[in-house]
């Protein structure tokens, strides 16, 4: 199982990284809990080795990120933050797409100051405007990273045709994309063959499946003959599984970050692979 992955061909990243959505409250509004305590859980997240954050613009609003900056700046020169724009957050679990060249504009450049950067690493569409030409929306994204605000660009829910586009434009390298994908949900296995050929890093999304898949039984069975979580089988199956994933599961607690992460450690074989390659409810 390779650990790292080159990010836009020459960035590397430790595969398994941490994801900061639930550094805020339910709905993504508002704050978790006190901000020491959220900060703790950065840190020590970055002491553990991950050299990949992944947070949003609208996560909070804005909390995560400042959350970020304030934990973490000035940044170790391994790490990568990776953030995301082109969604307004209005409330608990509401919010509108806005992909419309000014306001994508705007909010990256928000997102620099919030971070304390010169540079997004990987400035990421959180979702594609239906009302917004494609063009239009990748071009801001070139015109940001010729001007030297974000050095690659990344897609949020995405079909294998909307990558294709994408790439057919050719109006900025995608490093990535993010889609919701996990050892029961495998609907976005087109996307990921997609992205296994052409280079780029796959962040799946609710990696945990939002806590449902911890329940299987043939999960619970391998996990215990690893004296493991089920979760961390999860995660390690997602490791094993493509070596584009990059799976950043998201806490608010010190120990199961630490559950999480230890899960980098755990090495499936071939056997237990195929049992729970065929527990997927995408078919």
């Amino acid at each position: 199982m390779i650990d790292h992955f080159l990010l836009g061909g020459e960035l590397p990243v430790r595969r398994l990284g941490y994801g900061t959505a639930q550094l805020t409250g339910p709905g993504y509004w508002g704050p978790r809990g006190p901000a020491a305590d959220m900060t703790a859980v950065l840190r020590r997240a970055v002491e553990r080795g991950v050299t990949l954050i992944d947070t949003a613009e609208n996560y909070g609003p804005w909390i995560a990120e400042e959350l970020v900056a304030e934990a973490l700046h000035p940044y170790p020169s391994d790490l990568v933050i990776a953030t995301k724009g082109g969604v307004v957050r209005t409330g608990p679990d509401t919010r509108r797409i806005d992909g419309r060249p000014a306001t994508v504009r705007a909010m990256c450049e928000a997102s620099l100051r919030r971070l304390r950067t010169d540079r997004i690493d990987l400035y990421q569409l959180h979702r594609l405007d239906p009302e917004v030409p494609l063009a239009d929306q990748l071009g801001t994204l070139a015109e940001l990273r010729a001007e030297g605000k974000i050095r690659y660009a990344g897609l949020d829910t995405v079909t294998a045709e909307d990558l294709t586009r994408a790439l057919a434009l050719d109006l900025v390298p995608i490093a990535s994309v993010q889609n919701r994908y996990n050892l029961l949900d495998r609907a976005s296995d087109e996307l990921l063959k997609l992205c296994e050929r052409h280079g780029i890093a796959f962040l799946p999304w609710f990696p945990l499946g939002n806590g449902v898949l911890t329940e299987d039984p043939v999960c619970a069975r391998i996990a215990r003959a690893h004296d493991a979580t089920p979760g961390q089988i999860a995660l390690a199956w997602l490791l094993h599984h493509s070596p584009a994933l990059c799976p950043t599961p998201g806490t608010g607690t010190l120990a199961h970050l630490e559950e999480n992460l230890d899960a980098g450690a755990v090495r499936l074989g071939a056997q237990e692979m195929a049992e729970l390659d065929g527990l997927s409810s995408a078919g």
